[in-house]
């Protein structure tokens, strides 16, 4: 079963996107009685709250983004090892078909027989996990002038007892029978013509739907919030920015972030910037939910003096009350797009309860996850021009002389800077294996040229005030996959590759990681020694986040293949070395052959 069929082509130049004249896909009070009837029955009808925190325990099947709540993204499973992964073969492949393709960044839910993939332009798949035959399509409907800045990908769906739940590049949340693809409920996060959008995979916790929001470069206002898994009504919403106010579920104030002025001058925390638009993770033990923040706005950092909070941080929230706890902010007074949404994953290592982030201005982070106390940060890539390291105070030393120029009538001095804006480690997440007691690092070698400029906030217009050219730093590698010793911040090994890579990472139990590069291959290592053990050419580049599950008695490895993302979009000189890159839009499920 199909529903709600629609062709949109990607308008490069303004990032737009046109839509065919079709049915609404629905509204956000269309089903608000039937809501309510499925209330108290909704946990009974599937995964329940507790099951999702005991996802990274049941490996027959993936019900959160992350492979459990603490987003670790490692398995138990031990069938496929070092010994026999290179006997791994394809079980099925499913398309994605129409003429949709661009980057699918997403990660498989599996749960009851069926595999579950959101793809570009806001779709949302149904396949038969044994056969991979589509059991039903959904596709938004999306409206002209939609602004995601870094593609039309989508990252992933929740479950929760009969739903299946996801966010559109239009800025609205959107729940589905999970099993039959007809919307429960449909409502607006927020408004997509002044640069809103949503990307991410949302994340459920004591029912409740939590997730942020995207279209930083657009001057809009970060937010995380919390709505009702059952009806969608919202709960509470915490902005990011010091000076705004979050409010309750009626919409009414609450408490302030931070402090009016104490970081941001006049009103320009209005339009601050600090998306949230990676999603984030949650710690049972601490009942607190981590969420990175991004760039402030402009990226002209001369017109915006300050520690501009809350952005370029990772904020503990109360997912009780919308709460900010602790924060910590990594890259005070960004001036090179460097953000701070990367995943902190909790930890635990010599009796301490810890969490750990690489962040794209080209650290690794170690934090004390229950009041965010700075414990370490080490550099995980080759070359980070703009700080010389950071104090014990947990704040970095600045390099002057590499932060971009104050803009003149036209533009403001150019400094070389590494890493790049699209960051040491970007959106791709990495993983911590139990069995090794490492992270798994997707990270890419590449700099830039960056210079400021003047600028004015319009609404729905591009807010940056800069202008940048990426280039790689080494002629035979952009990207690398590294094995970081969290106690020490040393790496263990790395491989490198030609083209950046843009995928998320698997570990096992198996002493194997998996991860994908743009050449189309998924590809599985020895986690110990960094060997390359086995790969697959998917036909196209490899940008999702590889899951692994118990089914009938056999392990199987899935993963999303279709290139795309922002490389290919905003990497300069980069984006000239990777064009010839086929995209697509396809499933791939692996297993052993049996014997």
């Amino acid at each position: 079963m199909k529903s709600h069929a629609l062709r949109l082509p990607l308008l490069l130049a303004g990032t737009a996107l046109a839509a065919a004249p079709v049915a609404a896909a629905g509204t956000d009070d269309a089903v608000a009685t039937t809501a309510a009837a499925v209330t108290t029955t909704a946990a009974a009808a599937g995964p329940s709250d507790a099951d999702l925190m005991n996802d990274a325990n049941t490996p027959n099947d993936v019900l959160t983004y992350g492979m459990g709540p603490r987003a670790q993204r490692f398995s138990p499973l031990q069938q496929v090892t070092t010994a026999n992964v290179a006997r791994l073969v394809p079980a099925f492949s499913a398309s994605l078909g129409g003429e949709k393709q661009r980057g699918q960044e997403s990660q498989p839910i599996v749960y009851d027989g069926v595999i579950y993939v959101t793809g570009s332009y806001s779709r949302l798949f149904a396949f038969d996990a044994k056969t991979g035959d589509e059991l039903w399509q959904y596709d938004a409907r999306l409206p002209d002038g939609i602004m995601p800045c870094c593609d039309v990908v989508n990252r992933g769906a929740a479950i929760y007892g009969d739903k299946i739940i996801f966010g559109t590049l239009d800025a609205h949340m959107v729940a589905l029978n999970r099993k039959t693809g007809k919307v429960i409920w449909n409502k607006t996060l927020a408004d997509y013509s002044a640069g809103y959008s949503f990307t991410a995979a949302p994340m459920i916790v004591k029912g409740k739907v939590i997730y942020g929001n995207s279209g930083g470069e657009f001057g809009v206002v970060g937010k995380v919030e919390a709505r009702d898994v059952n009806t969608g009504e919202l709960v509470w919403s915490r902005p990011t920015i010091e000076g705004n106010m979050g409010t309750d579920g009626a919409g009414k104030p609450t408490t302030m972030t931070g402090k009016l002025n104490a970081s941001w001058q006049g009103d320009q925390w209005k339009t601050g910037g600090g998306a949230t638009w990676l999603g984030g993770t949650y710690d049972p033990e601490t009942n607190l939910i981590y969420m990175g923040t991004g760039n402030p706005a402009p990226w002209n950092s001369h017109l915006r003096p300050g520690n501009n909070l809350y952005t370029s941080s990772t904020l503990a929230i109360d997912p009780d009350t919308g709460e900010i706890k602790w924060h910590y902010q990594t890259t005070p007074h960004d001036g090179w797009d460097f953000d701070g949404v990367n995943e902190f994953i909790p930890f635990d290592m010599n009796g301490r309860k810890l969490g750990a982030k690489a962040d794209r201005n080209g650290y690794f982070f170690v934090l004390d996850r229950t009041n965010g106390k700075f414990v370490s940060a080490t550099p995980f890539v080759s070359k980070t021009t703009w700080a010389k390291g950071y104090g014990k105070d947990g704040r970095p030393i600045f390099d002057p002389a590499n932060r971009p120029g104050p803009p003149s009538a036209e533009k403001g001095t150019t400094v070389f800077s590494a890493p790049a804006f699209l960051g040491a480690k970007n959106w791709m997440p990495m993983s911590f294996s139990q069995q090794t007691g490492m992270f798994y690092i997707p990270s890419n070698e590449w700099g830039m040229d960056i210079w400021n400029e003047p600028i004015a906030y319009k609404k729905g217009a591009a807010y940056l005030g800069a202008g940048f050219t990426i280039k790689p730093l080494y002629q035979d590698h952009i990207g690398v996959l590294r094995a970081v010793d969290p106690k020490t911040g040393k790496i263990m090994w790395e491989y490198q590759n030609k083209a950046p890579l843009w995928g998320g990472v698997l570990s096992t139990a198996g002493n194997l990681v998996f991860t994908g590069t743009p050449e189309g291959f998924l590809k599985a290592f020895d986690a110990k020694t960094g060997k390359e053990l086995w790969k697959f050419n998917t036909g196209s580049g490899v940008v999702g986040s590889p899951v692994t599950w118990e089914q009938d008695g056999e392990q199987y490895v899935a993963v999303m293949s279709g290139w795309g993302g922002a490389v290919p979009l905003w990497g300069g000189e980069v984006a000239k070395a990777v064009q010839h890159i086929n995209q697509g839009g396809s499933l791939w499920v692996f297993k052993l052959p049996r014997s």
